[in-house]
């Protein structure tokens, strides 16, 4: 099997990245199944019905989300019925619409497929490391799921790169977001999980994560708020992880993926 991990789809830049990259990656690569974080893909702030249908359009399987869920009104009943979009699997039970975790069915495949969010440096959910124990355990890799995949939303390489062995062995991928730089510490870990502390940004690089340069840049010069953030414009790169597995469903092969843009290989 193999899989594609495509890191945080920022506006307009980064959705356009995927829907001319991700169709001549799945034909050239022969992926079976595609991930993709999109908690920045409507105008840089969540997303919508819209923007959700141009990346499930272009091939997405899966849609996980981060901190940014639910800062798009019209997201959230998306949200909430939409069965392949998740958002972080730690919120307390009872506190947030739709779920972080599910188990798929993609090419006879059986996916499951976790997003959580860490607790260093973000507005603290609950354990995040109990979430993923619970949702590992009840489908684990080899006997119920075909393959596991892991966004761990994060600011933090540390907490990530924590996930990433907590998991090793049990899940196929462990892939870092949040930060939209990407890693370079591709690798397979000694239990055989394919893990990058971070798959970087579909996006614009010519930015500041993948945001117009000139706020940001405000910001830090004055430390005065000013205009809200803008997503960068220009041509965007399509960034990810590529791993491929065996019959156990741990990675045999892994690389970062970087088409497009001002970064792309």
């Amino acid at each position: 099997m193999k899989l594609l991990f495509l890191g945080d789809v920022v506006g307009r830049a980064g959705r356009h990245a995927v829907t001319k990259q991700l169709p001549r990656l799945r034909d050239e690569m022969a992926i079976d199944v595609v991930v993709c974080n999109a908690e920045n893909a409507a105008g840089g702030f969540g997303i919508t019905p819209s923007t959700a249908d141009e990346l499930f359009d272009a091939g997405v399987d899966v849609i996980t989300l981060g901190n940014h869920s639910f800062d798009n009104p019209s997201g959230i009943s998306l949200i909430e019925n939409h069965d392949k979009i998740l958002r972080p699997v730690n919120y307390p039970p009872g506190t947030a619409p739709g779920k972080g975790a599910g188990l798929y069915d993609i090419k006879g495949y059986q996916v499951l497929v976790i997003n959580v969010l860490g607790r260093v440096f973000m507005d603290a959910l609950d354990d995040p490391f109990k979430a993923v124990e619970e949702e590992l355990a009840a489908a684990p890799l080899g006997e119920i799921a075909d393959a596991v995949i892991v966004d761990v939303h994060a600011e933090a390489t540390s907490e990530k790169q924590g996930m990433g062995y907590f998991c090793d062995g049990r899940a196929s991928l462990v892939a870092g977001t949040h930060t939209h730089c990407p890693t370079a510490d591709t690798r397979i870990l000694p239990g055989g999980t394919a893990f990058q502390t971070d798959a970087g940004m579909c996006g614009d690089y010519n930015s500041v994560l993948g945001m117009d340069i000139e706020e940001p840049l405000r910001r830090f010069t004055t430390r005065m708020r000013g205009a809200r953030f803008t997503p960068a414009s220009g041509e965007g790169t399509l960034s990810g992880l590529y791993a491929e597995l065996g019959k156990n469903g741990l990675a045999i092969d892994v690389k970062g993926i970087k088409r497009g843009g001002v970064i792309g290989d």
